[in-house]
């Protein structure tokens, strides 16, 4: 007679008794797994009891949202059959690792592409993680920066510019020194104009590469040497004798401390941008994707806070100069990438605009006066156009007849996808625009690929996608190397924009994002 199958008490509570690891599927000729071996430890909930190895049709190394900072610093990532590639960090395999465990995974070819595709996405990730620390800081020292900045005044800070090094359309930045850890670092003091504060919601929100970072704050009378301009009393000009014999009190205004210091705003570089635009138009306008994609990356961001951009113009998006980059680095044109902020929020209940009957008038509002978080996406249109020197005020667009969009030059291989893109988020009609996460998706595409020359000679496919996908990621982490062996350049924030993208991006996305854009 059959016996019934034994259950395997000792193994349930093995299980039990570790916190994270829990035992795979065997491997093959494995007859037993091993307790703590990084080839078979899954995170809890991956592998439900009595549930064997994946579906052949599924790649179980392909993890659907994007590898986080914690999991590519050393958590178990999820494993499978050597023949579906293991999601491998570099330090669950190493390049140290033994060949007997190589061995295992070596039985196959589709074993071994599976591996090497795991580590690749797993190195992106690792990668993004230590270049958003070097854009941002470390989290731990922004943290300790905050608690050393609690009930800080004026008196603890060192004003390094009596002028604004920076005034956007919600309030003057002052650069000022703080001393810590033994260093002297420079932090943006903010002093909202009147009617400008947006610290209830701009204290909520958490770290982003695109989000003004709040350190501190507090309320102090104004420090007699700072000039506000526009403001009566704190005017550039000199006191007079009187003035100087009995100074009239400050204002007690209230101060945000920010990790960023801001050169200017989104206005002053395109402003000053014109000759750039008209003599290398191909550089301008690629930087003008990766400003656009920074935006939408935040926008992506706020949302998820529930908490909106209060007016999104280029007067209110701060541009912050990065680290200098080596001589062999810099732009030859002399205008480089700097990192966009986005520095005024409302939390999306406190401020919503009433639904239009007509949708002519919404999109007629929207444009007149875009704030309203439904309007995020007329808003991002809009300022593709001013980004490209082109018209795009209401009085304009009403002039034409059939109250068309103005035309965007074709002047680059930007141009046209630009446009294209533009089109699609000022469309009259809010159930055929692009959503953000589309339009970053479509920015994204416009800057890596892929173009539509990858179409021309093969019909647009899933499998070609990914194949594509495989081989950009590779040559990434080549140039990666490459660039570190050779001229010891540092990556930097296009760098890590585009990590990211070829971090999370799958087949499935791309299809879609080619789709609307082609």
């Amino acid at each position: 007679d059959p016996l019934p199958p034994p259950l395997p008490k000792k193994q349930l509570q093995r299980a039990e008794s570790l916190p994270e690891p829990r035992p795979s599927q065997r491997c093959h000729d494995d007859p037993e797994p091993r307790a703590g071996s990084i080839l078979y430890s899954i995170p809890p909930g991956q592998l439900q009891p009595g549930e064997g190895a994946p579906p052949r049709d599924r790649p179980s190394w392909a993890p659907k949202k994007p590898l986080t900072k914690s999991q590519s610093l050393g958590e178990p990532l999820a494993r499978s059959s050597p023949q579906k590639a293991p999601s491998a960090s570099l330090k669950e395999l190493p390049f140290g690792t033994a060949d007997g465990e190589l061995g295992q995974l070596l039985e196959s070819p589709a074993g071994v592409c599976g591996l090497v595709l795991g580590c690749q996405e797993a190195s992106l990730a690792r990668l993004s993680a230590l270049m958003q620390d070097e854009l941002v800081g470390p989290e731990e020292r922004q943290q300790l920066l905050e608690a050393e900045l609690v009930g800080k005044r004026w008196a603890a800070l060192a004003v390094l510019d009596p002028q604004p090094c920076c005034q956007s359309g919600d309030a003057w930045y002052f650069r000022v020194g703080f001393t810590f850890q033994h260093s002297q670092l420079q932090l943006a003091a903010k002093v909202p104009k009147p009617c400008c504060s947006s610290l209830g919601a701009q204290s909520s929100l958490g770290t982003h590469c695109s989000i003004q970072r709040l350190l501190g704050r507090f309320t102090d009378r104004l420090p007699q040497e700072l000039v506000l301009p526009g403001i009566p009393g704190t005017q550039s000009q000199g006191p007079s004798r009187e003035e100087a014999a009995c100074p009239a009190p400050r204002p007690v205004l209230q101060v945000l401390l920010c990790a960023e210091v801001p050169q200017q705003t989104l206005a002053d570089f395109v402003k000053g941008s014109h000759a750039v635009h008209r003599t290398s138009p191909g550089h301008y306008e690629r930087l003008g994707c990766l400003l656009l994609l920074q935006l939408c990356m935040g926008l992506e961001h706020l949302r998820g806070q529930n908490v909106a951009q209060g007016d999104l113009c280029p007067e209110n998006l701060l541009l912050v100069q990065c680290p200098c980059p080596p001589q062999s680095q810099k732009e030859p044109l002399g205008l480089s990438l700097p990192r966009l902020l986005i520095s005024s929020f409302f939390k999306v209940q406190e401020k919503q605009r009433p639904c239009s009957s007509s949708q002519e008038q919404d999109w007629s509002q929207a444009l007149a006066a875009p704030s309203p978080p439904a309007a995020a996406e007329l808003n991002v249109g809009r300022l593709i156009y001013q980004i490209l020197h082109v018209d795009i005020s209401l009085e304009n667009i009403l002039g034409f007849r059939s109250k068309r969009l103005p035309e965007i030059p074709s002047l680059s291989i930007y141009s046209a996808g630009l446009k294209r893109l533009a089109t699609l988020l000022l469309h009259r009609d809010p159930h055929q625009r692009v959503s953000i996460q589309q339009a970053r998706g479509i920015l994204q595409v416009l800057l890596w690929g892929p173009r539509q020359e990858l179409f021309a000679r093969s019909r647009k496919s899933l499998e070609l996608l990914q194949s594509w996908l495989q081989v950009k990621r590779a040559l990434l982490l080549l140039r990666f190397a490459e660039n570190s062996a050779g001229a010891r350049v540092s990556p930097g924030l296009e760098e890590w924009l585009c990590c990211q993208y070829f971090q999370g991006v799958t087949e499935h996305t791309l299809y879609q994002v080619t789709q609307v854009l082609y």
